[in-house]
């Protein structure tokens, strides 16, 4: 018998294909990806061959049609192995739904059959070096020329900047503000499209991040996602999937994190017996679970709520996303600190996610807007 509070049969099923996926082709490679700076291309399409990539592309589309819980415990699994493979695979995703939603059939069957298998891979352009968290403040700007729209601006911290095919970006074709703001969907090899050198960054050492230009890029008309001033809403919408997401990329590596803790408390020994065995350290693992518990009930509830377009969604993706990517860097920081002077080596993985983990209460909206998303959202009541 199950309850509201449980996955159901096929949810277990996904999510143990996932966590199968993880632990053939991404716990073994994640470290020397993160040493080396290896983008993982085949492993990502090895997940796509899975229907990882078009998670919630509907199955018209060629997609696997499932909701955003579903898509939460793939993330979550994925990112036990690798957090910065899982939300790269996220954010592709998330362009890959927007085109899917709001695009016309013309865009879609122009680009869907490529994203769904990640034969070609999508970027999510909204952020501009100057237009951080002040999102509708963008400046790239499209100007309508016959059948074309000429693109002239940049974006800052793409994932996948330089290296994936397809970009759809947030540009300006009105008035200032959100509601001057379309979606197009620009091509990498398009006359005009540059990028800059790959950032060099304290963790997602696995996927590639770097500025991208756009110098007069005649892109058509077709191409554009919703109507003309639909932008910022479409872009919105793909970020309350992108918050639960990316918070569900924290749970799965918090969960990593305090699995090798259990493992080195109980192994290490002083003063004559096992860590584990002192309240101190017992103390610590039962707050660690029992927070990021917490933490995981509101982001699986908060996707429930997405998924059936509930009034109250962007509040729960914005409260879930927050709780669950502050709370996977405190337990990666707690973790850290049971492994001693061992956790602050690279021989050990919980290094690496204290370092992953560490943006997530950046992107997709910071935290302290999550705050006052949710906080507007009481006001208004």
């Amino acid at each position: 018998m199950t309850n509201q509070f449980d996955l159901t049969d096929d949810q277990r099923e996904i999510q143990d294909l996932a966590r199968r996926f993880t632990a053939d082709a991404i716990t073994p490679h994640a470290a020397e990806w993160d040493e080396k700076h290896i983008f993982p291309r085949d492993t990502i399409r090895a997940a796509a061959e899975l229907g990882f990539g078009s998670i919630y592309v509907s199955e018209q589309s060629g997609g696997i049609g499932l909701g955003r819980l579903e898509a939460a415990l793939i993330m979550e699994a994925m990112a036990y192995g690798c957090p910065s493979t899982s939300a790269f695979i996220s954010i592709h995703n998330m362009g890959a739904w927007m085109i899917d939603q709001f695009g016309g059939q013309a865009v879609k069957d122009k680009y869907l059959p490529d994203l769904v298998p990640m034969a070609r891979m999508a970027s999510y352009c909204l952020t501009e070096a100057g237009s951080g968290s002040d999102a509708a403040a963008l400046k790239t700007r499209a100007v309508r020329d016959g059948d074309h729209y000429v693109v002239t601006g940049s974006k800052q911290f793409i994932s996948g900047g330089g290296e994936n095919d397809i970009y759809v970006t947030m540009v300006r074709t009105g008035e200032e503000g959100a509601k001057g703001i379309s979606c197009l969907v620009i091509e990498k090899d398009m006359d005009g499209v540059s990028f800059g050198a790959q950032e060099r960054k304290l963790g997602w050492h696995s996927q590639p991040t770097a500025q991208v230009n756009f110098d007069g890029v005649r892109v058509p008309v077709d191409n554009l996602i919703g109507g003309e001033g639909e932008g910022f809403r479409i872009a919105m919408m793909g970020l309350d999937g992108g918050r639960l997401n990316i918070g569900a990329c924290s749970l799965g590596g918090a969960q990593r994190c305090i699995d090798e803790a259990l493992q080195y408390t109980k192994e290490r020994k002083q003063f004559g017996q096992s860590i584990a065995d002192f309240q101190n350290t017992q103390f610590m693992l039962a707050d660690m679970q029992t927070e990021l518990e917490a933490a995981r009930t509101l982001l699986y509830a908060a996707a429930v709520k997405v998924t059936a377009n509930a009034p109250d969604k962007t509040r729960f993706a914005a409260m879930a996303k927050r709780l669950a990517t502050d709370m996977g860097s405190a337990v990666a920081d707690r973790a850290l600190q049971l492994l001693g002077g061992y956790g602050y080596l690279m021989d050990y993985p919980v290094e690496r996610f204290w370092r992953d983990l560490r943006v997530h209460s950046i992107l997709e909206g910071t935290n302290q807007v999550m705050r006052m998303i949710v906080a507007r959202d009481m006001l208004r009541q």
